[in-house]
């Protein structure tokens, strides 16, 4: 794949608003030009695309895109080509086609490493990573913490790990596990969270509430898993909660001034702040790739 045919332009279908939609390959110093250039972009997480409004975006995104590609260094593939040749790099993960396609068991780490190199982007067609060979220097520095990593997510791997586990004895987490698969979460009767929005809370993070028990707690045991759950444990009632969606959070205003620490602490739930909503939508969509992997190679497998 090309670095011209990466960058994509398409305008918008909203007659409200108009603009035009853009997505490139990821580079930290390209995104600083963009965004010096749009100054009224906006990153659109859910589609994984930049918007960038007004009437002429399109042309104007068009112009910029032809003078960034002019800049680019024409010979710097086949000089990646070369090096590749000359120092080739050997593994399962690893397929050399028009570029170099990586493709693994998911693991963050490895998503992080190859974020880090300049112009590898996803390929969601293809479920693969998909690296230029002008950045194979780049991916060459990083390969053996990719490749380790690739390893201890194989299926095998972690079938052995969570044996070996199994085997040094109880788990310390495993009552707050089993409490986790209950969905449920201790609320004050004075303070109860509202249903049907994200929420923040100690134990579990961003969570939806969808419905309040009526009777008191009555579980000695859960005041040593919920920390803001002492003393009587009447005045507190069970809260069902389930996750939230990508778009749930996409659509949830961060709060604007946190409450204090000692008021989050005594009620257990509060207002998510911008940072814990990106750091939910991070999540969903880390399991959203791990499904999506799962499904790529157990169709994969049953093709062959």
């Amino acid at each position: 794949m090309e670095i011209a045919s990466a960058f994509q332009i398409m305008p918008s279908d909203d007659e409200e608003r108009p603009g035009a939609y853009a997505r490139f390959p990821y580079d930290r110093d390209l995104v600083r030009r963009f965004r010096e250039h749009f100054p009224r972009a906006r990153w659109r997480a859910g589609e994984e695309r930049w918007f960038v409004p007004g009437t002429t975006a399109a042309q104007r995104l068009t112009t910029w895109m032809a003078q960034e590609l002019e800049t680019l260094d024409r010979h710097a593939d086949a000089k990646g080509r070369d090096a590749f040749v000359f120092e080739p790099l050997e593994s399962p993960y690893l397929t050399v086609a028009d570029d170099l396609m990586v493709r693994t068991p998911y693991s963050r780490t490895i998503v992080d490493a190859l974020r880090s190199i300049p112009w590898a982007h996803w390929d969601p067609e293809g479920r693969v990573w998909r690296v230029p060979f002008r950045s194979y220097e780049d991916l060459k520095l990083r390969w053996p913490e990719i490749e380790e990593a690739a390893r201890r997510n194989e299926p095998e791997a972690r079938r052995r790990r969570r044996e070996e586990k199994r085997q040094e004895g109880p788990d310390e987490a495993a009552p707050l596990q089993a409490e986790r698969r209950r969905r449920r979460y201790p609320v004050p009767v004075d303070e109860l969270p509202p249903l049907g929005f994200p929420l923040s809370t100690h134990n579990w993070g961003v969570v939806v509430f969808e419905a309040i028990d009526v009777d008191p707690i009555d579980d000695p045991a859960a005041a040593g898993l919920y920390a803001h759950l002492q003393g009587d444990s009447s005045r507190h009632v069970w809260g069902h909660w389930r996750m939230p969606t990508l778009q749930e959070i996409y659509r949830t205003r961060p709060v604007q001034a946190e409450e204090a620490p000692e008021i989050r602490s005594a009620r257990g739930w509060w207002w998510s702040s911008r940072d814990e909503l990106r750091e939910r939508a991070r999540r969903l969509r880390e399991v959203e790739r791990a499904q999506r992997s799962r499904q790529y190679t157990r169709k994969a497998s049953i093709d062959a």
